[in-house]
Parts: structure tokens; sequence; C-alpha cells
């Protein structure tokens, strides 16, 4: 493992100097893994630095604070605050500098790293099988195998996700989660509904058929589509069987036969007349006159 972590931390130095992502970027100035860390003189960074204790004990100390840290502890050094590290029996540590990137971020990661800045819980006990630990490690081994596919693209974004990882184990902001969505427990199910319908159009797909596929009542499906799409049940798969035989009649050359039977209606001269109320054209001049378009989705 130290000899895959120290080859590991070279390759990271050498490839990963940047990290970016959904709207936040951050400079690495290093990564580090040091087997036998003892003292260290009291010193400041202008930035992060994220240390985690993979064995052994000693002390971490901020300004006036004396932090007890062992394996499994992780620290953080806040830009521009005094700190020191001593151990009389060394410490095998992982360790990462890092800073925000403003020009490339939201304000919202630029609030964020202000906290970050001026968190009051600098020193945690993690456990070994958490997110963090397992993906610096996770990270180091994969830095070793250069020869992997994919290789520089791996690395990029297991090294962003533990940055956040790391921000995420600090930074404790009741404020912002309170200002995060969260997701509706409905809004999934009606997400799986339309993703099980998309799959299924050739079918019937009965709003009994999508209720048993969710372990939902009819009713209760009804409802969702009526509550958050603002159509019922039966409109939606309509709409979705119109949307998917006009993308076939302009790229593929399957007959309006098939078409009909592959989008679920029940024969030709039903599946003509459904379609020209809703796009006022029927199949085969809807097929003439969009036939060279390049575009694969149709907009009304």
């Amino acid at each position: 493992m130290l000899d895959n972590f120290v080859s590991g931390k070279i390759t990271l130095n050498e490839y990963i100097q940047c990290t970016g992502s959904n709207g936040v970027s951050f400079y690495v100035h290093y990564w580090g893994v040091m087997p036998e860390h003892y003292n260290n003189l009291p010193h400041k960074h202008s930035f992060f630095e994220v240390c985690y204790v993979v064995e052994g004990e000693g002390t971490y100390i901020e300004q006036e604070c004396t932090y007890q840290i062992k394996e499994n502890t992780m620290f953080l050094s806040r830009p521009d605050v005094l700190h020191q590290i001593k151990s009389d029996t060394g410490l095998f540590l992982l360790y990462v500098g890092f800073e925000l990137v403003e020009s490339e971020s939201t304000e919202k990661w630029i609030t964020i790293i202000e906290e970050a800045k001026q968190c009051s819980e600098v020193v945690i006990d993690v456990k070994d099988d958490t997110a963090a630990p397992l993906m610096w490690k996770s990270l180091l081994i994969q830095a070793a195998n250069s020869e992997s596919a994919l290789f520089e693209e791996i690395l990029s974004n297991l090294a962003h996700s533990l940055i956040l990882s790391l921000i995420q184990t600090f930074v404790v902001s009741s404020n912002y989660h309170s200002q995060k969505t969260v997701p509706k427990k409905s809004s999934l199910i009606l997400t799986l509904a339309k993703l099980y319908i998309k799959d299924n159009l050739s079918n019937s797909i009965k709003l009994t058929d999508t209720a048993t596929y969710l372990h939902l009542s009819s009713r209760h499906l009804s409802r969702l589509f009526k509550a958050e799409l603002g159509i019922n049940y039966s409109e939606y798969v309509q709409n979705e069987r119109i949307q998917r035989a006009a993308t076939l009649l302009k790229t593929t050359d399957l007959s309006i036969r098939d078409i009909a039977q592959e989008t679920g209606f029940p024969d030709v001269h039903y599946f003509t007349r459904v379609f020209t109320t809703s796009m006022h054209s029927s199949p085969g001049r809807f097929r003439a006159l969009y036939t060279k378009l390049k575009t694969v989705i149709y907009k009304d």
C-alpha cells in the first residue's frame, strides 16, 4: 500500500493541479504522502490544507488550542491560521493543499468556502470506511496505475470529488443545507413512471399497468400526473406516443403502419387521426416536410 501511495502522490502532483465541475473550481498546490511525519515548526498557509492520519499518534496545535490526533483523524488547516504538527513516534499522513478559484466558481461556492474559513471544528475523527478516506486511498491507488484507460479523466473526477468530500466533512452549515432543494418523493415516482412509459410505448401501458409496476394505487398515480404535470395520465401517454412517432417518421424508413405499431396505436387509421389532430399534419405529409431535417427531436 505504501509504495502505491507514494507512486500515486508523484503522479497526482504531475497531472492534477486543477479540478473543476458544476460551478466550482479548485487549484491544488500539492498532494502529499508522508509515511513518517514527526515535528514541524509553527507556520501558516495562504490556502487550505487537509491532513488524514493513516497511522500513528500526535498533536495538532492551532493558535492556542492543542488537539490529540490518531489513526483516522482528519484535520483542517485554514488559510492564514498559525498551526503545527507534533509526534514523538511518527505519523503516516495523507495531505492535500488547495484553494478555490473564485473566478471560475459560483457565489454559492464562494460563500461555502468563507464558511470553511470560519468553521469551529477543525479536527474530526472519521471511520476508515467512510467516503473521504476511501476516496483518498482509491485516488492514490488509481494514480499509481498510470496505464489504465481514461487515466487522466478518472483521476480528475476522483480528485474533484475528494476535495468536495473533504469540504463537506468540515463545513456544517444549516443555512446552506436549508437552501438546497430536496426532491420530493412523488417527483421521483413520477420520473420512474415516465421512464416506464418511454420504454414500453409499443404496449398498451394502461394506468393500472404503470401503477402496478410502481407498487402504487392507480388513483395515487393519476393524482401525481395531474398535480405535477397539469395533465392526466392518458394525455401524457398519448403525447409521448405522438412525439416518438414524429421522430420515427423523420429518422427512419419504417412504414406508417409499422410506426403505428411501434408507438402503441391499435391500428393505422386511429394513429393517422390522432397524429393529424395533434400535429396539424398527416403522418405522410409530416414525413415529406421533415424527412431532410437533421434534428431528431420535434418541438411544436
